[in-house]
């Protein structure tokens, strides 16, 4: 019996050492299951944390510049026109009819050259009812001096007749003083011929009165008259000149640079009939935006390129209105001569020098990025990749603008447009 035992326990220990190797096998299993579990869980933080792969750009489409420290001089642009300094607009001082073009747009003019004829019978016909006036009224007044001068020599004659009445009274009342006191007549015969004397002598001061007021009232009423003769010479004189009117001449040398009707046509008093300038002397007419309008002023100097030709030139005038959001700015062209083929009408592009700004970051004017804004530019930061950085813009120009801050001078930054990488802060050039 007792040599059993020992044999009667060998299944038993066999039995257990077959789960402990089981139990070791699954431990490994959940160890690498949780070094798999790890692993996995790094790799996708690395993912996680890896940035996105910059997009590239070709780069023979963009183009860049690089940021310069030094004077920039602001300017601002606009398109325009060259426009005569001197315009003679002619127009029609009567109606009438074109009868004749004498000239074409084009031709040279001197100072009383025709340029057509026109035609209207009714000024004619009232040139001829003024000058009839005006001869009734001259006829009017050589009958009125001569009936006056007629009434003035009449009442000089009553004068001279009263006068003389007056003087045979004074004579016959001395007289009978004489008789009376001989006592030939009564004292009643001397009383009435002393009142004789005194009516004449009465009636001859008011005769005189009577001379002076028709002396004073025969130059007033003639001076009337003259006058009545003056204005109706004025109207003779402006019936003339409409009638001269229909002789149309140019009253300036220059070109003709339109004439607007053709033989036959009615012309209204008033309508432009022909324009007179001289090329030689134009200036520009140039359309700034307004926004841009604000820091332009008289005296500031402009170039004017003619596609032919830079002139110099100074700003002239400054229209206080905007118009369709541009500001007409005239500019006075400082040359004796224009270069070949300047003429009126002709389209140009002015640029105007507003500020000179010493020793500051300036670069060329992007696509997008006005002044005093902050704008995403994208810096070189090796020879095929770039990065956005925030750039703080400062005052502008037509091709440059000025950097406060986010660049440093030699930095090389993307001017082209780039809103397409808008979502990315990096790009490769290839």
């Amino acid at each position: 019996m007792a040599d059993n035992g020992p044999t009667g326990g060998q299944p038993g220990s066999r039995l257990g050492m077959d789960v402990l190797l089981e139990q070791k096998k699954n431990r490994k299993k959940y160890i690498y299951a949780a070094i798999g579990l790890l692993a996995l869980v790094a790799a996708t933080v690395a993912l996680a944390r890896l940035k996105p792969a910059a997009p590239s750009v070709d780069r023979a489409t963009i183009w860049t510049d690089t940021v310069k420290r030094g004077e920039m001089v602001r300017q601002v642009r606009g398109p325009g026109t060259l426009v005569p300094e001197h315009i003679r607009y002619i127009s029609a001082v009567t109606a009438g009819r074109v009868e004749k073009r004498l000239v074409d747009a084009g031709a040279r003019v001197e100072p009383g050259t025709e340029l057509m004829d026109l035609e209207n019978p009714d000024v004619r016909l009232q040139l001829l009812e003024a000058e009839q006036q005006l001869a009734a009224a001259q006829a009017s007044l050589v009958e009125t001096r001569t009936n006056l001068n007629n009434q003035r020599l009449n009442q000089e004659g009553t004068v001279a007749t009263v006068q003389a009445q007056y003087n045979d009274a004074m004579r016959q009342a001395r007289a009978n003083e004489e008789l009376a006191k001989k006592q030939v007549i009564s004292g009643f015969e001397l009383e009435k011929s002393r009142e004789a004397a005194q009516e004449l002598s009465t009636r001859i001061d008011v005769e005189k009165k009577r001379l002076d007021l028709m002396t004073r009232n025969i130059g007033e009423q003639i001076s009337v008259q003259e006058s009545q003769i003056e204005r109706l010479k004025s109207i003779v004189a402006f019936q003339r000149d409409r009638l001269n009117s229909l002789v149309v001449r140019s009253p300036d040398r220059g070109v003709v640079q339109e004439l607007n009707f053709e033989p036959g046509q009615w012309v209204q008093a008033g309508q432009e009939l022909a324009r007179v300038v001289q090329p030689e002397k134009l200036k520009a007419v140039l359309r700034i935006p307004e926004v841009q309008a604000k820091d332009v002023s008289l005296g500031q100097s402009a170039q004017i390129d003619t596609r032919n030709g830079i002139i110099p030139g100074h700003v002239m005038r400054i229209d206080p209105a905007a118009t369709g959001g541009t500001v007409t700015v005239d500019v006075a062209l400082d040359v004796d001569s224009l270069p070949p083929g300047a003429r009126p009408d002709l389209s140009v592009d002015g640029t105007i020098e507003v500020e000179r700004l010493n020793d500051v970051l300036h670069v060329g004017r992007p696509a997008y990025g006005q002044a005093n804004s902050s704008v995403g530019l994208f810096k070189l930061v090796s020879n095929n990749e770039a990065e956005r950085v925030t750039v703080q813009l400062g005052a502008s120009s037509v091709n440059d603008i000025e950097i406060k801050s986010g660049l440093k001078e030699g930095d090389i930054v993307i001017l082209s447009d780039m809103s397409a990488w808008d979502a990315h802060d990096r790009v490769r050039l290839k």
